[in-house]
């Protein structure tokens, strides 16, 4: 099974070390979906350096951020 299978995720800011295309194909590779605008449906938020509004509303929604390490966490087992 996918470790994002079925999961939404919204990213924000500036990544350390991806760019969005390589964040995007690496969560589709591991089953997630890729959206553009945080809802009550977004299960995390990818959170780079200098977020905006996005990551302002995931906090009032009190959904869970991502760093990019701990993307690379969950992924690690299909990547090997």
């Amino acid at each position: 099974s996918l470790p994002l299978a079925g999961k939404s995720i919204v990213m924000t800011g500036t990544l350390p070390t991806l760019k969005r295309n390589e964040a995007k194909e690496l969560i589709q590779t591991a089953g997630g979906k890729v959206t553009s605008s945080v809802s009550s449906k977004t299960d995390y938020i990818l959170l780079g350096a200098d977020p905006g509004s996005k990551w302002e509303k995931a906090q009032t929604l009190n959904i869970p951020a991502l760093s990019e390490a701990e993307l690379f966490e969950i992924i690690q087992p299909i990547q090997k």
